[in-house]
């Protein structure tokens, strides 16, 4: 008879429970979030021999059954049986140098009389790190079995493997005794089996207790228990030689976590990781967008003239491409943060910007999606699922994309060469200061809007940061890959969907408009130019004439009178509405409404410069322009950072919450800053 049961996963964060998910799984997992929360769940599918179905749980990283996280409380459900998951079975993976610290939630869960293994990981280093244990030993005073595993080698996972068939039928007897449990509240009346663990009731029970300051005594005085347990067990089985193990990771230490030099290093770090991000994606990404650019005008050719041509030319393909677009970004990016994982370094970082940014409500852990988004907001929401606290968590996701991502870049070069004159103020060019005070203004208002939704989203859990600091290790390629494979697929089929919708919908927008005006687009062009124009000419008119004519255009006259106050008209609210698929399709949009036969950065400025307003003053002059760059830089005008905030939150209640925000801010400011320059 076939075996199928499931298999918990275990473990504290930092101690390769989720590398080991992926050697024992493969490829055969999927990725969802446990029911209610954004928490990242992942499962896979273990066939051993065919006669043995393992479904593996990775359960989030948690340091004991007591919740004091959202990722600690899905632990603590699941494993008290208040989760649908049921847990037939758990294995625990402990990190070598960490044992005491991992042994707490390993006992905890022995004590639940679940049947389960112990994988203690990083056997590969115990020589080094002058570390011996008496694994027999050990086995006996824990009541279980223990496998010595390497993840970064794949020591022992064969071993493990072949043995996960027999976990159910492990001992399942406890290992502390009951002196910390008040055992006549729980007795009263109860003739239950130790089988049924005496230890789930009295967790149970405690969790009813109202007051929140007894139950922390409680869970207190039950730690201090277990760890007498824990530490009277190691001192029999083992034996670390301190100083070996320590030498070259204190030295190392007192370098990255010094309060001035960790610092300089790490923007350094990151300066070179996002130069590389800006040189070495540029070129795929020009291949990509001139692919999906050649693409679209080769299906044009090639199929007959008709709405289902302009949808797949200028709506699916070009909403295909502005999602395959972002790959280069997020692949570079997800392989740095992958690197700096894998050597230890990323919990230095945290370390010691934590307490700075608590300052705002945000914690160490924002601090890398953060800079991040000084690339693109995308990958950089994405990188908050490293943030354990969930309100902190979705601060950083609300406030990240105030940061400047180079979307804005075209937008900011376009105005400021139009706008801001190009002398100096002593060695320093007044364009090149207003493009460094734009990226100032973005880190401001990112530091200032955390700090009020600090004070505004409540949260039922105190954070409390624990870091452990491992040693520093080399990055094993495989689990590089693998985390940029995962990231990828994630984006591509999960954030991808949404854009490509909003793509289609606002392709409908700009292709069709209410009227004659639109439909006779090209009658009424041929007719008032009268031949006076050459073909391309007469085709970039018709073609802005339908623009302003279409829903779109129509939508940009409608919002005329609450853009004039910040010193825009039509053809920027267009502009607005359309970039909204991408901040740099501004750019484009106004060249095509302009009429400009030829994107190069001259043609646009030129035909930028000498544009009027009904009343013959000039549209781009200073307090217009700058309005505008203010606008752009609070505005939340990405479709895909919509999208993935939606994904990453598992709701449309928090981007719209954003959106909102942005919006708000992005108006009052560009209106102060218009009126104020006039």
């Amino acid at each position: 008879m076939k075996k199928k049961f499931n298999l918990l996963l275990l473990g504290n964060p930092n101690t390769g429970k989720s590398s080991l998910f992926n050697k024992l799984t493969g490829l055969n997992q999927k990725v969802g979030n446990f029911p209610g929360v954004t928490v990242e769940k992942k499962e896979g599918i273990i066939n051993i021999n065919n006669n043995c179905f393992v479904n593996v749980i990775d359960l989030p990283g948690a340091y004991s059954i007591n919740s004091f996280s959202p990722e600690e409380q899905i632990v603590s459900d699941i494993l008290l049986k208040k989760n649908e998951i049921s847990p037939d079975a758990a294995l625990v993976v402990s990190d070598i140098e960490n044992l005491k610290h991992n042994l707490l939630l390993f006992t905890q869960a022995k004590d639940l009389c679940i049947p389960l293994y112990l994988a203690i990981n990083m056997c590969d280093v115990m020589d080094k790190r002058g570390i011996t244990l008496d694994i027999m030993g050990l086995e006996k005073e824990l009541k279980t079995k223990i496998f010595l595993i390497s993840t970064r080698n794949s020591t022992g996972i064969e071993d493990l493997l072949n043995e996960i068939p027999k976990i159910l039928d492990t001992d399942t007897s406890t290992l502390l005794d009951n002196s910390y449990m008040n055992l006549k509240t729980l007795q009263k009346g109860n003739k239950k089996k130790q089988s049924n663990s005496l230890y789930r009731m009295w967790l149970q029970e405690i969790n009813n207790i109202p007051n929140q300051n007894d139950i922390k005594k409680i869970q207190h005085k039950e730690a201090v228990q277990r760890y007498r347990f824990i530490n009277k067990q190691l001192n029999k089985t083992l034996n670390i030689d301190r100083k070996k193990a320590y030498d070259v990771r204190s030295k190392l230490d007192n370098i990255f976590l010094h309060p001035f030099l960790g610092t300089i290093i790490f923007i350094s770090i990151l300066a070179l990781i996002f130069q590389a991000i800006f040189s070495w994606s540029s070129y795929p990404m020009d291949f990509i967008d001139e692919m999906f650019s050649y693409l679209s005008n080769y299906t044009k050719t090639v199929l007959p003239e008709g709405v289902f041509t302009s949808l797949l030319a200028e709506g699916i393909i070009t909403g295909i491409g502005g999602v395959v677009i972002f790959i280069p970004q997020i692949v570079l990016l997800f392989m740095f943060i992958s690197v700096l994982e894998e050597t230890g370094y990323m919990n230095r970082v945290v370390f010691l910007f934590d307490k700075r940014l608590k300052k705002y409500g945000l914690s160490g852990k924002s601090i890398i999606p953060l800079i991040s988004g000084v690339a693109c907001a995308i990958p950089a929401v994405m990188s908050t699922r490293n943030i354990d606290d969930w309100k902190q968590r979705l601060i950083t996701i609300l406030v990240t994309p105030f940061m400047t991502c180079s979307a804005r870049l075209p937008v900011y070069l376009i105005l400021i060469s139009v706008v801001i004159p190009d002398k100096y103020f002593f060695i320093f060019n007044y364009q090149g200061l207003t493009l460094l005070g734009l990226y100032m203004l973005g880190i401001l208002m990112a530091l200032i809007s955390a700090f009020v939704f600090s004070k505004v989203i409540k949260s039922n859990f105190k954070n409390h940061v624990i870091i452990e600091m491992p040693n520093y290790k080399v990055p094993v390629l495989k689990n590089v890959l693998f985390t940029i494979y995962s990231k990828t697929k994630s984006f591509v089929f999960e954030a991808g969907k949404i854009i490509l919708s909003i793509s289609i919908f606002l392709w409908i927008l700009a292709s069709n408009g209410p009227g004659d005006n639109f439909k006779y687009a090209e009658e009424i062009i041929m007719e008032r130019y009268d031949n006076k124009k050459n073909i391309n000419e007469l085709d970039y008119e018709i073609q802005s004439y339908r623009l302003e004519n279409s829903y779109i255009g129509t939508a940009g006259k409608v919002l005329e009178p609450i853009l004039n106050p910040l010193g825009y008209d039509w053809k920027i609210g267009i502009a607005i509405i359309t970039s909204f698929a991408a901040r740099e399709v501004f750019v484009g949009t106004l060249a095509t409404i302009f009429s400009v036969g030829s994107e190069k950065m001259d043609t646009i400025k030129e035909k930028m410069s000498y544009q009027r307003k009904p009343n013959g003053e000039l549209l781009f002059n200073l307090p217009t322009g700058v309005s505008l760059m203010v606008f752009y830089a609070f505005a939340l005008q990405c479709m895909s950072t919509i999208a993935i905030v939606k994904k990453e939150t598992n709701s449309w209640k928090w981007p719209a919450i954003q959106f909102t925000f942005m919006t708000i801010i992005a108006y009052i400011s560009a209106l102060i800053v218009y009126q104020t320059l006039s």
